[in-house]
Formats: structure tokens, sequence, C-alpha cells
């Protein structure tokens, strides 16, 4: 296991020397964009809207955009990315004539993800302290949870590019998954208001486990319910991870 461990970390250490040439970019878009949606949505609407589920809107949304942020930037990296290391630059048939297995460079990139979804985490967190939205030490509970997001959506996401022969094929899953998801996971208003049908369906995703985790973490509080939420993401996870590596298998293959 080891030695496993050392092969991926090889591959994760690739692509954090090749993000750090334009991490300011990365860093930026990455952080502005959640930002504004947190002052817009959580001053501008906040300011009608008032407390939501007993609490002010603007620390009800930031737990939903600091969600958001962590799913968003797995998957851009699942997709865009690593499509482009895969089909474009042939980045992994080098990694592959190393002594490295398919295996060993999923788990890299996966675990790469985990990464990025920490790193933008730390910095809206940092963010959100600064306005007193996450003054209680339970709040740096949200970091390991970032990382398990980026594993569980970034492995997901990477199932997805092995169906695709081109950036188009990204559209399909953005529009019809990823677009549904926030909207339904009680990001930006409670799920409980939703049908009892569509109520349902909304907590069997990812997204409505992460945000249901992180919400109590910002405001204070440690609930029973942090394993729970935990485990739903890990379950997604794990067979993802495997689905991933056997997809690619046969993509590469082929």
């Amino acid at each position: 296991m080891l030695e496993a461990a050392k092969r991926w970390r090889s591959v994760w250490r690739r692509n954090a020397w090749a993000w750090r040439k334009g991490a300011r970019t990365a860093l930026l878009g990455g952080f502005v964009e959640p930002l504004l949606t947190l002052l817009v949505l959580g001053f501008g609407l906040g300011g009608y809207v008032g407390r939501v589920a007993g609490m002010p809107y603007l620390d009800f949304l930031a737990s939903g955009i600091l969600a958001t942020s962590a799913m968003n930037a797995a998957t851009f990296e699942g997709l865009y990315l690593a499509y482009t290391r895969m089909a474009v630059l042939k980045t992994w048939d080098g990694m592959l004539a190393a002594p490295l297995s398919l295996a060993d460079v999923v788990m890299g990139e996966v675990l790469w993800m985990g990464t990025k979804s920490t790193i933008g985490a730390v910095l809206i967190l940092a963010v959100l302290a600064g306005f007193g939205l996450a003054a209680s030490w339970t709040a740096l509970g949200v970091l390991p949870l970032a990382f398990l997001a980026g594993v569980c959506f970034g492995s997901i996401a990477l199932v997805v590019t092995s169906f695709a022969r081109s950036y188009d094929f990204f559209v399909y899953y953005i529009t019809l998954c990823i677009t549904p998801m926030v909207l339904l996971s009680g990001v930006f208003f409670p799920s409980a208001g939703l049908p009892a049908i569509v109520r349902v369906a909304s907590e069997c995703l990812p997204l409505f486990h992460l945000v249901e985790a992180i919400r109590p973490l910002l405001a204070g509080s440690l609930e029973p319910g942090l394993l729970r939420n935990a485990a739903a993401l890990l379950a997604f996870a794990v067979p993802a991870v495997f689905l991933a590596i056997w997809r690619l298998q046969r993509r590469l293959t082929q």
C-alpha cells in the first residue's frame, strides 16, 4: 500500500507543479465568482428574505456557496483538465509509459481534485471568517469535508470524461446534472419547501449531503448527522473511483 501511495503521489505532484504555473489565475477565478455570489445574494436578496431555517440568509447561503465551490473545483478538474491531459496533451500516455498503472493515474488525479477543492475552501473560509460567518473552531471541520467532496465529485467527473469524445460532451453533464443538483440541494433555499417527491429525490444527491454537513459546522455546532452525511459522500466516491478506473481502462485500450 505504501508503494502504491508513492505512485499516486507522483501523479499528484505532477499536477500540482503544472497548476502552480497558473495558480494566480486559477485561484482568482475559483475565488471571486463564489464570493460575488455570496455578497450579491447574501446582502441583496438577504435584505428581503430575512431569516431562513432559523439563521440570517447570509449565514444560510454561505454554507451552500462553499459547498458548491468545492464541487465545481473538482468537477472542472475532472472534466476539462483531465480530458485535456488524457486526450489532447496525451499526458496520461507518458505516465503509463512509466511504471504507473491506470489505477495509479486515476488515484493521483482524484487526490489532486480533493486538494484543489480544499484550497478553494480555505480561501472562501478565510473570507467568511472575516465577515464573522465562520467564527467557531468547528468551521475547520469544513476542510476535510471539502477534500472528501473533491474526491467524490472529481471521481464522478472522471466517469463522465471516460465517455467524452470532445469538450462539448460536458455541456450535457453540467446542464442536466450539476445545475439541477445546485438548485435542489438546499444551496439557495431550504429543500424542505420542495414537493415531497422532489425533496426525497434531492436527499439522494451528494451535494445535498455536503451542504447539510457544512451548514452546522459554520454555525458552530457539531450535529450527529455530520458522520451520516460524510458517509453518504464516501458512498458516492468509492464506487465512482472504481467505475472511473474500469471505464477509462476500456477507453484507453479501444
